[in-house]
This record gives C-alpha cells, structure tokens and sequence, in this order.
C-alpha cells in the first residue's frame, strides 16, 4: 500500500515537472520567436540603408560605412539563421517530450 502511494506520489511529481517544463519551453518558444522577429527587422533595416547610402555617391567615407553594413547585414543574417534553428531545435525537443497518456 504503501509502496503503491510512493508510486502515485512520483507519478503527479513526474506529470507536474512534465507540465513546468512545457511551459517554459512554450515561453522560450514564444520568446526566440519575438527575438527572431526584431532581428528581422533590423536586417531589414541595415539592408535598408545600405541601399540608401549606395544611392548617395562615390565618397570614400560613403564607400566604407557601406562595406560595414554590409558586414552587419551578413553577420545579423547569420544570428538569424542560428536563432531560427535554436527556435526548431527546441520546437522538436518540446514535441518529441509531449507527455505522454498515462495508463493510470
């Protein structure tokens, strides 16, 4: 009997942990996916005035704050990639962690 209690016992410790952990995976989900949205953004935005500065002419200066945006484009492209397959990472780790239906 008692032994039959410990077990039930661990079980709804095991399903409340369970449960815990999907939530933070759900809001570590949400939250990569906002992170991913604003990176966007500012991609877009580099790749924005990169072009606006590419419209203003030859000066050297102009030339060189290009070739870094261009860099910033590239390297915030790159974030976005890996933030993205964190994101995916961790979507299939959540689901492949889904609690299962307990025969009990």
């Amino acid at each position: 009997m008692a032994t039959e209690h410990s077990h039930t016992k661990l079980i709804n410790k095991l399903i409340d942990n369970n449960v815990k952990l999907q939530k933070n995976n759900i809001e570590l989900l949400h939250t990569m996916k906002e992170l991913t949205t604003k990176v966007d953004k500012l991609v877009t935005i580099f790749d924005e005035a990169s072009k606006h500065v590419l419209e203003v002419g030859e000066d050297k200066r102009i030339l060189e704050l290009t070739d870094k945006l261009g860099e910033l484009l590239d390297q915030n492209k790159t974030i976005a990639k890996g933030l993205v397959m964190l994101e995916k990472y961790v979507r299939d780790r959540s689901e492949f962690q889904a609690p299962q239906k307990s025969p009990f």
